[in-house]
């Protein structure tokens, strides 16, 4: 009887071990699913990822991607409650201005070692935005788009004017000096805009030699002697010469308004606007390397692409961020939708963008990527843009001297904001 129990107990044995492989063995290996969040391809942009998630995922079988698309006034918000809820994707895309928050906050992952582990050649990437997206000489994301600003001209009013066009090397001497001769062929014409606003004003201080902050990043120097003389030029332009329109002169138009009514002889704005230019501008218009004082510098709005640092498929993830951000399919992609512009620099590509016109000079994008400089990449860099674009608008308004404006901006950011 002892031995039919045994071999009563050493069969269910065997039986349950055959169970258990075959219950292993049927289980579905299936491919990892990664979630990744966005604000730049979305309904409010008509611009889909899915053609590219079908590419990416018959190269990549292993892995699926479930992408959640926001407007970008909703996207920031809706991420950060994500973080806070335990229920932060995957990967996502940031901007420049988030990207040092989030970093501080420990909400990115490292990708030194996903980098050195990888065949992601950061070659091809336009440098700039890959150091971008660097902080302490470490790697926290990689760029996913770029566009950089520069001046685009009306070609029809310069005839009109009997001036030659902007040139590579102009400087504000000469904007000011054509502008002037714009201005005076008509009551409603304007030779010159550009807003004063905390973007423009920070790179226009960096043309003039000036900067937020000092050179170790330590403490603000917003108020410094070439940030005033920054300042009272860009007034002067509205207030003396009015080569750029007022408030009251604008009458509620915006910008792309008042360039595409042809009453405007040039405008400092970025390459997003050549679709909507090219499509309804009813006069020539060109483009020219944005002109600087003592010095050429424009800045670039640069969007990332990061993997959470608390993420259970971070090597899923990086092979999805790699894919959007060097990705020769990527770069086609941009180029077919007139998307901003891919930081990957294959040559095949860059060919079709400069020969896709107007403008006719395209060159001049890439001629400006010498001179580009980034915002201040500080955790308070929202705070900062805040207080001192409350100040320029008191300065526009009349209610403030720009010195005054700018005291006042360089005292409210040492009371609230530590660089330590």
């Amino acid at each position: 009887m002892k031995k039919v129990i045994i071999s009563v107990l050493v069969m269910l044995l065997l039986m349950s071990m055959v169970f258990a492989g075959c219950t292993k063995n049927d289980e579905p290996s299936g491919p990892v699913t990664i979630k990744f969040m966005t604000f730049s391809a979305n309904p409010e942009s008509g611009i889909s990822l899915d053609e590219l998630k079908t590419v990416f995922e018959e190269q990549n079988p292993g892995i699926k991607v479930e992408i959640e698309t926001l407007g970008y006034n909703d996207y920031f918000v809706s991420l950060q409650t994500k973080f806070l809820g335990d229920d932060a994707p995957d990967c996502f895309e940031t901007n420049f201005e988030n990207f040092v928050a989030y970093a501080d906050q420990g909400l990115l992952a490292n990708l030194e070692d996903s980098i050195s582990a990888s065949d992601v050649d950061l070659s091809i990437l336009n440098q700039e935005t890959v150091k971008a997206f660097n902080l302490d000489d470490t790697q926290y994301g990689l760029p996913y788009s770029f566009s950089n600003v520069i001046l685009i001209y009306n070609k029809e009013l310069f005839d009109q004017a009997n001036i030659d066009y902007p040139t590579s090397d102009w400087t504000w001497a000469d904007v000011d000096e054509a502008g002037a001769v714009i201005r005076a062929l008509g009551e409603d014409i304007y030779g010159y805009l550009q807003p004063i606003q905390f973007y423009e004003f920070f790179k226009a201080v960096a043309q003039n030699g000036g900067s937020i902050l000092n050179e170790d990043k330590s403490a603000f120097v917003v108020n410094s002697k070439e940030n005033v003389e920054t300042l009272e030029h860009m007034l002067s332009r509205i207030n003396e010469t009015n080569i750029m329109p007022t408030e009251a002169q604008l009458g509620g138009m915006g910008e792309w308004d008042m360039f595409l009514s042809g009453r405007l002889g040039m405008l400092i704005n970025g390459v997003w606007a050549f679709p909507t230019f090219t499509e309804q501008a009813e006069f020539e218009w060109d483009i020219a390397v944005e002109p600087g004082n003592t010095q050429k510098a424009t800045h670039f709005f640069a969007n990332g692409l990061a993997v959470y640092a608390e993420s259970e498929k971070q090597d899923a993830a990086f092979k999805w961020i790699t894919f959007l951000s060097s990705s020769e399919e990527m770069a086609n992609f941009r180029l077919e939708n007139s998307w901003e512009l891919s930081p990957s620099l294959y040559d095949d590509v860059l060919d079709k963008y400069t020969k896709v016109t107007p403008p006719e000079n395209k060159v001049a994008v890439f001629e400006s990527l010498d001179y580009l400089i980034t915002t201040p990449a500080i955790v308070e860099f929202s705070m900062t843009a805040d207080i001192i674009g409350q100040q320029l608008s008191a300065a526009v308004s009349g209610d403030k001297t720009a010195q005054e404006a700018l005291d006042d901006a360089q005292a409210e950011l040492e009371s609230k904001i530590s660089l330590d």
